[in-house]
């Protein structure tokens, strides 16, 4: 019992350093490197470079990368509701395939559409996230 305590400590602790504030000296030395060097067309792959902090309650809107940044408020949340109603959806199914006899035995249950469709749940999470930052920023 020990070591899988150990092991989920070990696991929490891991997971919250990637959300310790980086101090002021790291974000200076960032920004006077990405100032020294010579600027390049901007694509997709330069917004990788870009620094993407920011100070106060929501982000701006180029966190959301190229396509969703453009995106207005509106159509994310359309699309996070599509998305939360599939999700149901697969769920509701899969709970009907799971009531029928041997379901269980053979995995008749498990359809691939499904599954697919369960995915809508973090991706109606996400849109809906990137909705509320389109809207704070007025968009």
């Amino acid at each position: 019992m020990s070591k899988l305590s150990f092991f989920i400590l070990s696991a929490i602790v891991a997971v919250s350093a990637a959300f310790a504030p980086m101090p002021r000296a790291a974000i200076s030395t960032t920004q006077a490197r990405t100032a020294s060097m010579p600027s390049a067309p901007f694509t997709s792959l330069s917004m990788a470079s870009e620094d993407m902090t920011w100070e106060g309650e929501y982000p701006p809107s180029k966190v959301l990368g190229p396509i969703m940044s453009k995106m207005p408020s509106g159509l994310l949340g359309l699309i996070s509701i599509a998305c939360a109603a599939v999700c149901a959806y697969s769920i509701a199914q899969s709970g009907v395939l799971q009531q029928q006899p041997g379901a269980y035995e053979n995995g008749s249950w498990v359809k691939w559409y499904y599954v697919l469709g369960s995915f809508g749940g973090p991706l109606a999470w996400g849109t809906h996230v990137a909705s509320w930052i389109q809207r704070k920023n007025g968009m």
